[in-house]
Parts: structure tokens; C-alpha cells; sequence
């Protein structure tokens, strides 16, 4: 096999795409509590942009309650701004250092408007996919050009890369109709 064809690569770019999907998807309310949701949320702490998880204890100590024990008093206007500002729906409450933060009945519309978030980030992961399939695609293109590897072989290899791209792009529709039946599950 030629140097310039990697195929473990290619899968391990793949999985990439996958993991980055399963992490988009936790920040996506399902209307139960779950740390996850407030992951992504970055706070303006000591002059740059801090995970939240770094600045306070997130803690799910209901179904539909998150609790953010912030370790600074002087941080704790901040996380509360952050995740206001977070398009979550969220509406933080404020208890010395503990910042409650109930977890509200999610409507039919707002329900709706989430699965087509989903399914966006769901085509984002399939276009990354797509990408690594076109990498791995003129690798071997270019290494039958350069003599590297024959016209079977790269068809052969060709075939591979298909076949990895067919499987990780249905793992990703698995995952999208997963996540959306979780969002309109009341």
C-alpha cells in the first residue's frame, strides 16, 4: 500500500465527524435536565472566554433543574449573562453562589424549531464526512497518477472509502432520528 493512502486516517477523521455530532447534540434541550446543555456555554472570566465548566460546578440535582455553584462571587453575574444569552430558553435565578436554572416544558413550536437544528447539525456531519471521502478520494487519484499504486488497486481502495463513508453517514441519520425523537418526546 502507497504512504499516501491511509485508510485508518480516513476512518479516524470519520469518527471525528461523529464524536463532534454526539457533543452538538448534547447542547440541544430534550426537556429533561442534563449537564450537557450547559457545556458549551463560554463566560467572559478574567479577561477571556472560559467554559463554563470552568468556572462553577454544574449539577442536575432534579429532572428539570440545573444548578451552577459558581467558585468566584465576582464571576457569578457573568455565568448568569452567559447563559441568558445562550439561545437555550434558559432563565437563570440567582441564590448567592448557586445559580438555579429550571429547565422549562419545552411548546410543540419550540419542540419543532430544535429537530431542524438537529437535522442541520446532522447535515454539517455528513458534508464533514463528504470532505474526508474527497481527501481520501484524490489521495489515491494522485497516487495512480504518480504511479504510486495501480488502477485496480486504487479502484480497490476507492471501494473502501465508500463503503467507510455508506457506514459513518448512516450512523449519522441513526443519530439525527434518534435526537429527534428525544426532542418531540413530551
Amino acid at each position: 500500500m502507497a504512504e499516501d493512502i491511509d485508510l485508518d486516517d480516513i476512518e479516524r477523521r470519520m469518527v471525528g465527524a461523529i464524536d463532534a455530532l454526539k457533543r452538538e447534540f448534547q447542547g440541544l434541550r430534550t426537556g429533561r435536565a442534563s449537564t450537557a446543555l450547559l457545556e458549551p456555554i463560554t463566560v467572559e472570566a478574567y479577561g477571556a472566554q472560559m467554559p463554563i465548566s470552568q468556572v462553577g460546578t454544574i449539577g442536575a440535582p432534579e429532572p428539570r433543574m440545573l444548578t451552577v455553584n459558581v467558585w468566584d462571587k465576582g464571576m457569578i453575574n457573568a455565568v448568569d449573562k452567559a447563559i441568558r444569552e445562550s439561545n437555550l430558553g434558559l432563565n437563570p435565578m440567582t441564590d448567592g453562589q448557586l445559580i438555579r436554572i429550571p429547565i422549562p416544558e419545552l411548546s410543540g413550536e419550540r419542540r419543532q424549531e430544535l429537530t431542524k437544528v438537529a437535522a442541520k447539525y446532522a447535515e454539517g456531519a455528513k458534508i464533514a464526512i463528504r470532505n474526508v471521502r474527497k481527501d481520501g478520494m484524490d489521495g489515491l487519484k494522485k497516487a495512480e497518477k504518480d504511479g504510486d499504486i495501480s488502477e485496480d488497486d486504487q479502484k480497490l481502495y476507492a471501494g473502501e472509502v465508500q463503503e467507510l463513508t455508506d457506514k459513518y453517514v448512516s450512523q449519522i441519520d441513526e443519530a439525527a432520528k434518534q435526537k429527534e425523537a428525544e426532542i418531540l418526546q413530551v
